[in-house]
């Protein structure tokens, strides 16, 4: 018989995973996991560069590298991403991470015990949610409004329970597709200076905006020191190179090195300079009008078919942008009842919201819903089916 930890016992059933599997039939669409859509993938220019990459510096890009990652990738960074949003940062500050899951993992044990308090959005991502369990640590749900986080929940909550950190996805939230307007990112800054936590900024999907004007992150109003950034390149290139970026002081971005030699001693650096190559040829700009006229007709299939379909009675997000929006349901729908459903009787996959709550009962009647991986007539055909269950359900 195998004995395992305790910590490995903490973590829940991800449904995530088993959505995974879901998707292996061909007859299922799924609107429940985060890939970014096939066609968004920049293949001929990705191949250009490999190419030019193991021609030119084969040997080298195929050796082993720094800890702290690619210096070209590490800079470029700054130029073409961090800078221009008002971060203040130099290569000191920056970490190269094997996604930036790595990076945020890595925070969270640099900084937490074994039973402190974090804070966390309600909801939040539950991937995140997983590794604060397995840690052990305490995690408290801050109350979120259109808007995101409440900042009077969160000095109230920051006041009462002394947390070690908070994390946070400002923009285009993953579940809800919210986004943290400037005045609150500069409020979350100056609390976390004031009562001396850390903001961990996790902000994947901010350049993935299909309209509105963009919000500086929290790190730009930063004046303490108390904001670790984590960005990535998974949903703007390729989720398969796995590449991420973390910006923060340069005593955090040391210890978070030291931490990370210990995990994987480097990222890989054939994908590091991949995403080097292809910021310094200039080719973000237009790769990102590319996607994001892609998932805005994708959106836009989305929103028409649930005001056509769902019950007038359903609440859902309008995200400016991101791969995700949120739906609160009307009345006692339990989504994770509704989601066996949609699977067996319309063929119809998506994530309850359940997993995404420090406490379950608060997603009972929500479901995330993505509109990055399927194509606008399937995305249609799904909101249909799954617009005539919940008709079925209120019946």
């Amino acid at each position: 018989m195998h004995h395992f930890t305790e910590r490995s016992e903490r973590i829940p059933v991800n449904v995530i995973r088993e959505l995974f599997k879901l998707m292996a039939d061909p007859d299922i669409i799924s609107l429940g996991g985060g890939n970014p859509a096939k066609e968004s993938f920049p293949l001929e220019e990705v191949r250009q560069i490999t190419d030019y990459l193991l021609c030119v510096h084969g040997a080298d890009i195929l050796q082993y590298g720094v800890t702290p990652g690619y210096l070209p990738l590490r800079q470029a960074y700054l130029e073409h991403l961090a800078r221009p949003k008002g971060v203040q940062a130099e290569v000191a500050n920056t970490i190269i991470f094997t996604g930036s899951t790595q990076g945020i993992s890595l925070t969270l044990e640099l900084f937490c015990n074994e039973g402190d308090t974090v804070l966390v959005e309600n909801p939040t991502f539950l991937g995140t949610l997983n590794v604060m369990y397995k840690m052990g640590l305490r995690v408290v749900p801050v109350e979120t409004d259109a808007q995101g986080i409440c900042i009077d929940d969160l000095e109230e909550k920051v006041r009462r329970e002394r947390p070690r950190l908070l994390y946070t996805i400002p923009t285009f939230q993953n579940p809800t597709g919210r986004t943290i307007p400037a005045e609150r990112r500069q409020r979350i800054a100056e609390l976390a200076a004031k009562y001396d936590f850390i903001v961990l900024e996790d902000d994947p999907y901010g350049d993935v905006r299909l309209a509105g004007e963009p919000v500086p992150p929290i790190k730009s109003f930063d004046t303490a020191g108390n904001v670790v950034m984590m960005n990535s390149f998974s949903k703007i290139i390729s989720p398969g190179l796995r590449v991420g970026v973390g910006v923060a002081e340069a005593d955090i971005a040391a210890k978070l090195e030291a931490l990370k030699q210990g995990a994987d001693t480097h990222t890989a650096l054939l994908p590091q300079a991949i995403c080097a190559e292809f910021l310094d040829r200039g080719l973000l700009p237009a790769h990102l009008q590319r996607i994001a006229a892609i998932y805005r007709e994708r959106l836009d299939a989305m929103l028409a078919a649930m005001a056509k379909h769902f019950p007038a009675d359903c609440r859902y997000t309008v995200p400016e942008g991101g791969l995700f929006l949120w739906v609160e349901l009307a009345g006692d729908i339990d989504a994770t009842r509704l989601l066996e459903r949609a699977v067996a009787e319309e063929k119809v996959a998506f994530v309850p919201g359940a997993p995404f709550c420090v406490h379950a009962e608060d997603g009972r009647s929500c479901m995330r819903l993505n509109f990055s991986n399927s194509g606008p007539k399937q995305i249609t055909t799904a909101i249909e089916r799954l617009g005539r269950l919940l008709q079925s359900e209120t019946k």
